[in-house]
């Protein structure tokens, strides 16, 4: 295996890509239909700053891990802020940096785009990832409802 590089999604990269979507998607007990894969699939290749951007760890033979993150507008602030909606790493991978690596990339991202911040949300139950989130980020005292 060549050392892994991350770049930004690109067309030919579906199927690895909807591979890995649907093991974080399983990672989280939920799953998408074939509509929400084309669509999302769709935004993430589009060239619109306001819309979701993708990035992938290419090992040289598959993609290893995905990160997916927006720009939008933040009242408390005037600049916009990034949100970091989802980060995945194939678990035999897990603990090599490629994770901290994505983060890290989508920080770079944030910053070239002037973005105010980044911030991202997890389940309580993922240790695995909240032990590198309280080491690249700070932990907030912010809950989450929805409808």
């Amino acid at each position: 295996m060549t050392q892994p590089q991350i770049r930004r999604l690109e067309r030919n990269d579906e199927a690895e890509w909807r591979r890995l979507f649907t093991a974080y998607l399983a990672f989280y007990e939920t799953s998408v239909t074939d509509d929400v894969y084309t669509t999302t699939f769709a935004r993430l290749l589009a060239d619109d700053p306001n819309e979701f951007h993708g990035l992938v760890v290419d090992t040289g033979v598959k993609l290893a891990g995905l990160v997916h993150f927006l720009f939008h507008r933040d009242t408390w602030t005037v600049a916009n802020t990034c949100y970091l909606e989802d980060l995945y790493v194939d678990p035999p991978l897990r603990g090599t940096g490629l994770g901290r690596a994505l983060i890290e990339a989508v920080y770079e991202q944030a910053d070239l785009a002037g973005a105010a911040g980044v911030y991202w949300m997890t389940q309580e139950f993922n240790a695995t990832g909240r032990r590198l989130y309280d080491r690249i980020g700070n932990l907030t005292a912010f809950v989450q409802y929805e409808r």
